[in-house]
């Protein structure tokens, strides 16, 4: 296996090469470390590298193997988004209104660790992860591998770009409005936003007021798999919990779905202004006729939206960000736009957030009477595809969040119902530009969207394209 194939490899097959010894944890780290050297100035993916002590990390894996040491991901790099907590370094959020160095792990990233992994770096955010774009005044633009004028969408946007360009196997993200779903659409991954209390959240208790989730891009359903077998599991501070499945994440990946009902709508939630970009049809559609080929039975049908969707969306997501601007160390300097954000969340009385919390199982109720009848929701994963760099740049709170609510529509809505949903790559567009389309499954059921993903990757081997410039 060559450098460049082994660096797009994913995480499942490098953790088999080290547990066989065709490879150690330092050479794989060595081989990250000098793609991240080249291609960093570029992407601008890493709010830091944490070479030293991932070599440290990576020669501490290599004597446990040689000791008979058996996990899954011994010696294995990741990244991590900048709004987990590592050990020793600041959580940034995309600001320079932070505060010191983590005194702990995340939870997650606690038990990536206990299951071998070596921690690489940590991932740039936007400001206090607001947009679905990587680009802030204190850490610079953050670019898409497939198109370095165009944005890795956010907020898990230095995630995106970092994997896309095969800088590291895996990296953490989190979704609190279509996080993870939206980076890894417009850079070509997988992105699976899962069940609401599925990944402790710790040491946060409820992140955006139950909006956000913790999870991983990669570039195969296999990928993602492992790390849900591996990372999965609440502690005492997790206000949601879920129970494991019945069978693991990994045999789901591998494991065909049977013929599945599924349901296909392209419509938008109330209120919300979107025009749909040719190549995004275009990849709903031939994604549609896909599955009627695989034997799936498909069915046109929209869900309930109603006009309270929207509201229930906006509600928590702005009193969230009012939260986390007023929690920041240093709030006073935090980016004009940002403050504007913050004080439309101030406008939200605690009596308008509790109706919209109290609101929320009618509102689940009602959106998945469509599983009533479909096993599946297939939507399109954006309404756009990836913005030029700069788009909204020196626009105000109120016109970027308005801008921004029309080129992903399809997302935010199931943060709210906590459920998964996931965005799988589509082909590309005739200018080389990823496509994608979302699945939405039923409540805690993770193992329908994983072995359905498994099959369309099966018939479109998206992990085998990489972008030109990186490959």
């Amino acid at each position: 296996m060559g450098p460049t194939e082994l660096a797009y490899a994913g995480i499942a097959r490098q953790a088999e090469l080290i547990a066989a010894g065709e490879i150690s944890s330092r050479e794989l780290v060595e081989l990250y470390l000098g793609r991240i050297a080249v291609h960093q100035p570029q992407l601008n993916a890493f709010r830091v590298v944490l070479a030293e002590r991932a070599l440290l990390e990576a020669d501490q894996a290599d004597s446990r193997r040689s000791a008979g040491a058996v996990r899954p991901l011994l010696g294995v790099p990741v990244a991590v988004k900048d709004d987990i907590a590592v050990a020793g370094e600041p959580t940034c959020h995309g600001t320079n209104a932070h505060g010191g160095p983590a005194a702990a792990d995340a939870e997650v990233v606690r038990r990536l660790r206990e299951a071998g992994a070596v921690v690489i770096g940590k991932t740039n955010v936007p400001e206090l992860t607001i947009w679905p774009f990587t680009e802030t005044a204190t850490f610079g633009a953050t670019r898409n591998p497939w198109d370095l004028q165009r944005a890795p969408g956010g907020s898990s946007g230095g995630s995106a770009s970092a994997v896309a360009a095969g800088l590291v196997g895996a990296a953490l993200g989190s979704d609190g409005a279509g996080s993870i779903r939206i980076p890894a659409a417009w850079c070509g991954l997988f992105g699976l936003k899962p069940q609401r209390g599925r990944v402790s959240m710790a040491p946060k208790a409820r992140c955006w007021h139950g909006l956000s989730v913790n999870g991983v891009l990669t570039r195969r359903v296999g990928d993602t798999a492992l790390f849900h077998d591996v990372a999965s599991g609440a502690v005492e501070i997790d206000v949601d919990r879920v129970p494991p499945p019945p069978v693991s994440f990994a045999t789901a990946a591998m494991t065909p779905p049977g013929r599945l009902r599924i349901a296909y709508s392209r419509a938008v939630p109330f209120g919300v202004i979107a025009k749909l970009d040719p190549s995004v049809v275009a990849a709903f559609e031939e994604t549609i006729e896909l599955l009627r080929s695989l034997g799936h039975q498909l069915e046109e049908c929209d869900p309930d939206y109603g006009k309270d969707t929207l509201p229930a969306v906006t509600v928590r997501y702005l009193r969230g960000i009012h939260d986390d601007a007023q929690a920041m160390p240093h709030p006073e300097r935090l980016e004009r736009r940002t403050r504007g954000m913050a004080r439309l969340g101030g406008l939200i009385p605690p009596a308008l957030l509790d109706r919209a919390m109290a609101g929320e199982a009618a509102l689940t109720s009602r959106l998945n009477r469509l599983f009533d009848d479909h096993d599946v929701l297939l939507t399109p994963a954006t309404a756009a595809q990836a913005p030029p760099i700069g788009k909204l740049e020196g626009r105000g709170a109120l016109w970027s969040l308005n801008a921004v609510a029309g080129w992903v529509p399809f997302n935010g809505v199931w943060n709210v119902t906590g459920q998964p949903a996931a965005t799988v790559p589509a082909g590309m567009t005739p200018e080389g530009m990823p496509r994608s389309v979302q699945i939405v499954g039923r409540p805690a059921d993770e193992l329908t969207l994983l072995s359905l993903a498994g099959q369309l990757e099966a018939e479109r081997p998206w992990a085998e394209q990489h972008p030109p410039q990186f490959g």
